[in-house]
């Protein structure tokens, strides 16, 4: 990998976390951890709260009580340079509408290790030619941001946070809009940086496959925690995605493998 040192994976904690919206309470007392190079799937049917939860962790919504650690140091009292030198994001939309290249949008990703108005240098370049280039997107630099498909721009965000070059990643959905085998190689992108990772799935085969263990939410609520084939049993897929569903070892991977049975 391009660059100085490679970043050091830390320690991602939520502790009590509550959110509270409009009367509403999203998330209820949630506590979890990602640790040093674990990868977390965030798992659970629609509106449970993993999205609200995530962002939490990158500071768009702060938690009603509670509170949310990086390394031990509360993200919400962190400079936001200095949080983002260590926790890059990946939304779940791409919201980035305005007339930005490709390029503009992943070198966007260097701002936390640069000074005030500072250009790009050449290892800012470098990073940000090899971070298109494992999302498969070099060949989009000089394209405008705005007219690329949906999973284009997916990939592109992506790209801005590996160019980020963070210890610590929250993903929500990163796999929105992407083909089979880019979902693949973005997973495995994540597992072969060695780098800490919360990352919210609707796909549970994929969070089985991918993920060394799952929080699952539900109602706002953690309804369960665990390895995958610990944490994705019939029961669990009853109560709170009520679905009857049979689940069964992937003979290639091991990993657990789910199939939805027709009512009866």
């Amino acid at each position: 990998m391009t660059g100085d040192a490679p970043p050091r994976a830390g320690t991602l904690r939520a502790e009590e976390v509550t959110v509270v919206i409009g009367g509403r309470p999203l998330v209820r007392g949630v506590s979890l951890e990602a640790g040093p190079a674990e990868v977390v799937g965030l798992v659970g049917p629609n509106g449970a709260g993993k999205s609200t939860l995530l962002r939490t962790f990158y500071r768009v919504q702060r938690p009603t009580s509670g509170r949310v650690l990086l390394d031990g140091d509360d993200v919400w009292r962190m400079p936001g340079k200095r949080l983002a030198r260590r926790l890059a994001a990946v939304l779940q939309e791409a919201t980035e509408d305005f007339d930005l290249t490709v390029y503009d949008i992943v070198a966007m990703g260097r701002t936390p290790h640069k000074r005030a108005f500072e250009g790009d240098g050449a290892t800012d370049r470098a990073i940000i030619t090899e971070s298109l280039a494992e999302l498969e997107a070099a060949h989009l630099a000089d394209a405008p941001f705005d007219r690329l498909s949906g999973g284009e721009k997916q990939r592109v965000l992506i790209a801005r946070a590996l160019a980020q070059r963070t210890g610590t990643l929250v993903l929500d959905e990163p796999t929105n809009h992407l083909d089979l085998r880019h979902r693949l190689d973005a997973l495995r992108l994540v597992r072969r940086l060695g780098v800490t990772a919360i990352i919210a799935l609707h796909d549970l085969d994929l969070a089985a496959a991918h993920c060394d263990r799952l929080c699952v939410l539900d109602g706002g609520r953690l309804a369960a925690a665990g390895p995958p084939a610990e944490v994705l049993t019939p029961a669990l897929l009853a109560e709170v995605y009520r679905v009857h569903a049979e689940v069964s070892e992937n003979p290639h991977t091991g990993a657990p493998q789910i199939t939805v049975l027709p009512e009866k």
